[in-house]
């Protein structure tokens, strides 16, 4: 690796521990020196979360506090996982294990696979597809190839929440889901598919993490070798984590909280996957030793974006939209949010492409501007209208850059002409490491003006082009850099999958652009029946939608075009209306029904560790979360009232009666007080449970689920010394 330097492309590794906290905000500078006990970042989108959490493992590390191959980050994609390993590798804290949830558990069952079961880890299938067709075709039921997919989809997220196929069927009647096919079939097919995975000795995807998981939890000896190496975790987009990776994560910690953990729940759009934000927001419940820091200053986004975005979020109901975050731009003033109405979809298309165009011709990169859509069935009008308009795109998801044929070929020749560069004649008339690279890839495809129309021949220009341009700012920011230079930056940036930009109007749909941006944003087919889609029904479904919405608004740095057309195809009945999540943002569609004062504002709460109000100790710190079992039966227990009794409704109760009517006075005295319902103090069923348990310290009475750390702040001491004994008289009245 060559020295690096002040370009924004090549950053200056920072001299000194010190050094690394430089430019931080106040609340950033907090996520990077909060590096002891458990630390949750509630990040709203374009706060500067990961330059948050990989400043705060670089100095650690610098600092001499962690040990670089102690700490293990972990997220949810490949880009993701590369993007933290180039910014650490840009900051000096070389390595640092950073991967995806799936890369870390398969590294790890690799290594411990001999031991714990013996012989070779079974082959990982790729695509699950195929399997599932073959245990349709076992069952005797003919899925089509939608079936098949969706069928697939349910098997994976049958396992991540780590259900059996004899328990899908009311496990997805409990969780709303609607299956391809009669839920009985999904069971049987899921079954089959088990059974032939076993018999043919291949694992998926899904069974990496399980397979994981039972081996650190048969074998204590190869947990605690687990544990003994990675001692600091970092989880980002901690919203997303299924029941399966919450876990893994448990049994990686043992009984340690050295955890820091990043999210936005109004960010949580892959519930149908199996993602749950509960853990994100009831980690203070868990750790209530935790710090919590709150970004909310956004440095992506204009005021006018970030106005628009706020306000879809307002009008949001449920428990993630009670935890949202205000965002407050950074930025100067841009244009309002552009609003279209078109007549159909073709129309909406070539709109977007002639606007495109315009903002071509007035100097905006192609590579700034994205089109985002809510699936990828709407993708082949845009690109057919931007190909019509001669303007290159490329779509998001396909295969990665180091990943493409021409890219891998284009490096052996690279490597090639830095080893053998002096008796290459391509390399005589070259002066400089551009020029070089030019001629060298000139040979693998690369000319100086970009080939006619779109496709393969195109794309494969553009990677070429991203090379090009690459070598260009590499010269211009290490002058004297050599060819075996760009071939060493080349390797590093493929290890951490950290691709150049490539040059062409992005065509992405909302699920695929999260974690992007772009100075401008069209938001197109933002209509009913598309945004929210028409399969979405219940509440969660529809508040999902909306939050999937307001990911792609945030996407956008500067300008946002928001459009759709009123009927599909020219000619149609033009019975569309614009999406219900615009009603009272868009010019002329009436006021915003939002819900004031219920945003979360930035900066940092410290969990308590020491005594608190009332004579009340300080609350242990509780480092994993097991499942909650009936005290009497030893049932596993899922309803919110019997696990906040902590036993079924059927099974006998012991409560004493007299402490449940005292604790139901005191409860009336506090909620007059407060000038609010006695539920809003305690439920019913928590002081039921407390009456049950009769705590006698402090950590009997958090355990309690309905407590919560804040009541137990407010109300601890009290309930304390009721069950005690004592007689609060006229203090039972104080705050």
């Amino acid at each position: 690796m060559t020295a690096a330097t002040h370009s924004p492309l090549f950053p200056r590794v920072p001299d000194s521990a010190d050094a690394v906290l430089e430019g931080l905000d106040p609340e950033q500078r907090e996520v990077a020196t909060a590096l002891h006990g458990p630390v949750c970042v509630l990040a709203g989108a374009g706060t500067g979360k990961t330059r948050a959490i990989t400043h705060r493992i670089a100095y650690g590390v610098r600092a001499g506090v962690l040990h670089p191959s102690s700490v293990l980050a972990v997220t949810f994609t490949n880009r993701a996982a590369g993007e933290m390993r180039g910014r650490l590798r840009q900051l000096g804290a070389h390595g640092v294990q950073a991967r995806t949830f799936h890369s870390a558990a398969l590294r790890q069952l690799q290594y411990f696979w001999p031991k714990a079961i013996g012989g070779s880890l079974p082959r990982l299938v790729d695509r699950k597809v195929q399997l599932v067709a073959d245990a349709a075709a076992l069952c005797r039921i003919r899925l089509d190839r939608g079936e098949l997919r969706d069928a697939a989809a349910e098997i994976e997220w049958s396992k991540v929440t780590q259900t059996v196929p004899a328990d899908y069927a009311p496990a997805a009647a409990k969780a709303g889901r609607e299956a391809p096919r009669d839920p009985a079939e999904i069971a049987q097919i899921y079954s089959a598919y088990e059974d032939l995975k076993r018999e043919r000795g291949v694992i998926d995807f899904e069974d990496v993490l399980l397979l994981t998981v039972a081996v650190l939890q048969d074998r204590q000896d190869i947990a605690e070798q687990v544990r003994a190496q990675y001692q600091h975790f970092v989880v980002d987009e901690y919203q997303d984590v299924s029941p399966l990776q919450q876990r893994l994560l448990e049994l990686w910690l043992g009984e340690r909280d050295t955890l820091c953990v990043v999210g936005d729940a109004s960010q949580t759009i892959y519930s149908f996957t199996g993602a749950t934000p509960d853990h994100l927001l009831d980690f203070r419940t868990r750790h209530p030793g935790a710090t919590v820091v709150k970004l909310v200053r956004d440095y992506r986004s204009t005021p006018q974006v970030v106005h628009l975005a706020n306000g879809l979020l307002a009008q949001a109901r449920g428990r993630a939209a009670d935890h949202r975050l205000e965002l407050v731009s950074q930025r100067g003033p841009g244009p309002e949010p552009v609003y279209t109405e078109y007549t159909d979809e073709p129309a909406e298309a070539e709109g977007a492409a002639r606007r495109i165009r315009e903002l071509l011709d007035a100097g905006v990169p192609a590579a700034e501007i994205a089109v985002l859509f809510r699936t990828n069935a709407q993708s082949e009008t845009y690109e057919q209208a931007l190909a019509d308009a001669g303007i290159p795109y490329q779509l998001r998801g396909a295969e990665r850059f180091f990943d493409r044929p021409e890219v891998r070929k284009a490096g052996i020749a690279l490597r090639g002409a830095a080893r053998f560069g002096g008796n290459d004649t391509l390399l005589e008339d070259a002066v400089d490491l551009p020029s070089q690279v030019r001629a060298v890839l000139s040979g693998e495809g690369w000319t100086p003006q970009p080939p006619a129309g779109s496709g393969a021949v195109r794309e494969r220009w553009e990677s070429l082009a991203a090379l090009v341009n690459l070598a260009q700012d590499f010269a211009a920011a290490t002058p004297g850099a050599t060819l075996a230079d760009l071939v060493a930056e080349l390797d590093e940036r493929a290890n951490a999958q950290h691709a150049p930009t490539v040059q062409g109007v992005t065509l992405a749909s909302l699920h695929s652009a999260k974690g992007l941006e772009w100075d401008v944003v069209f938001l197109v087919g933002v209509a009913e029946g598309m945004m929210p889609i028409t399969y979405a029904r219940t509440d969660e479904q529809i508040e999902e939608e909306r939050r999937l919405l307001y990911v792609g608004v945030t996407r956008a740095r500067e300008r946002l075009h928001l459009s759709w057309a009123l009927s599909r195809a020219p000619g149609g009945r033009p019975n569309r209306r614009p999406s219900r999540f615009l009603d009272g943002l868009r010019p002329g569609s009436g006021s915003a029904a939002g819900r004031a004062g219920t945003a979360g504002a930035g900066g940092v709460e410290r969990g308590h560790r020491g005594p608190i109000a009332g004579g009340a100790t300080a609350v242990p710190r509780r480092t994993q979360r097991v499942p909650a079992r009936c005290r009497v039966c030893g049932r596993t227990l899922t309803d919110a009232g019997e696990m906040k009794l902590m036993r079924c409704e059927d099974c006998p109760s012991d409560m004493d009666e007299g402490l449940y009517e005292r604790l139901r006075a005191w409860r009336a005295l506090q909620a007059r007080r407060n000038g609010q319902p006695a539920f809003c103090v305690f439920t019913d069923k928590t002081l039921m449970a407390i009456a049950e348990t009769v705590p006698e310290e402090a950590g009997e009475l958090a355990r309690i689920p309905g407590v919560g750390m804040r009541k137990f702040n407010r109300y601890g001491a009290d309930v304390l010394a009721i069950c005690a004994g004592q007689d609060l008289g006229g203090d039972a009245e104080r705050d």
